[in-house]
């Protein structure tokens, strides 16, 4: 079992970049999003509509489930990845400040070049601008293709995620870009409409690697307000999109969890189980008369002499403390199955015992 770090990211952004994103006097305040949580359409946390990888990939994806199935095919310039995604959460932020301000949200959405790199943590050279460009090429060319079944009847449907893309420069191919604008496909805006909606933690665009902002999305997607979330690795590699082999993406969780950087979620991987554990930091506090009646479903199973290895890890604690707080932490992250439950106790206190050292 390998437990997180508890980070906050906001503390790593230069403060320059923190009043940007967070002064009510700055220009940032143009696009009216910078009040607004971050947004991130429902539908497209479920399904990898995006590429992990930094190459272009232009071959087609295809996932299928039953009778269902969903194709993603990207334009020769490749499929949409997710670092170009930040230009839709972008725009979708934007959409839901209009509505939360009153107004009437409008499916073609404007972008300050230089406010959407300051908002979403990037620098702000000559090639970020490029790179804005490269996204709408690559947005505006990725399209989703999918089946729904009613009864006896198959519909077939096709969207984009963006509908078209216009680009404004001053004047020459190496003139300052000034702005984009995009609308918003049919399918996408009426998501926004019907609150298809996710907030996201501020600190998301300081997620580096692309698998671990997929792995954020799906805590966020599934785990949500909840207390914690518990998915196997098979399942969790079929979400994230992963193209490589289950071996390969287990190397990579274990790295993530070793990282301890994503924001909202502590990460716990479990390695007798082969699942992640996602443990929520921002709850509501749980009813604490349920939890501790609860936690005696697990802590009622460890052996007796447990206690004594117990000590030999967890060295100059209360064991018995130390076991009540592992029954909560276990009752906190949705009280999953357990086959060993001294064994599992026995890694917590080692846990316990490196993030709290000797009692003080």
């Amino acid at each position: 079992m390998q437990v997180s770090k508890t980070p906050n990211l906001l503390d790593r952004l230069p403060p320059t970049n923190l009043r940007k994103a967070c002064n009510d006097d700055d220009d940032l305040f143009i696009c009216d999003v910078a009040d607004a949580a971050i947004k991130e359409l429902m539908p497209t946390l479920e399904h990898p509509f995006y590429s992990l990888s930094k190459k272009p990939v232009t071959k087609v994806r295809e996932y299928r489930r039953g009778d269902n199935w969903m194709r993603i095919v990207p334009s020769v310039a490749g499929m949409a990845t997710i670092y170009d995604q930040d230009v839709l959460i972008y725009a979708v932020s934007q959409v839901i400040s209009a509505m939360k301000a009153g107004l009437e949200p409008q499916q073609r959405v404007r972008i300050n070049a230089h406010d959407f790199l300051l908002f979403t943590q990037r620098n702000t050279g000559g090639k970020d601008y490029k790179a804005i460009c490269a996204s709408i090429t690559r947005l505006n060319g990725t399209m989703i293709e999918t089946n729904i079944r009613t009864g006896d009847e198959e519909q077939f449907e096709s969207f984009g995620l963006i509908e078209s893309g216009t680009v404004r420069r001053k004047f020459g191919l190496s003139g300052r870009l000034l702005w984009v604008e995009i609308k918003l496909s049919d399918w996408v805006f009426n998501a926004i409409k019907s609150k298809e909606v996710l907030t996201m933690h501020r600190g998301y665009f300081l997620i580096s690697k692309p698998m671990a902002r997929r792995i954020y999305q799906l805590g966020r997607k599934h785990c949500g307000q909840q207390a914690g979330w518990a998915v196997s690795l098979a399942v969790l590699h079929e979400k994230s999109g992963s193209t490589g082999s289950l071996k390969l993406f287990r190397g990579y969780i274990k790295d993530i969890v070793e990282a301890g950087d994503l924001p909202d979620y502590d990460l716990i991987f479990d390695e007798d189980s082969d699942k992640l554990i996602f443990t929520n930091r921002n709850t509501m506090p749980l009813d604490r008369l349920k939890a501790v009646e609860a936690s005696k479903t697990i802590t009622s199973r460890l052996s007796s002499d447990v206690y004594d290895r117990a000590r030999g890890i967890a060295i100059g604690w209360d064991v018995r403390h130390v076991a009540e707080c592992f029954g909560a932490w276990w009752f906190k992250i949705g009280k999953p199955d357990v086959r060993n439950a001294d064994a599992l106790f026995l890694k917590f206190c080692a846990t316990w015992q490196q993030k709290n050292g000797l009692p003080r």
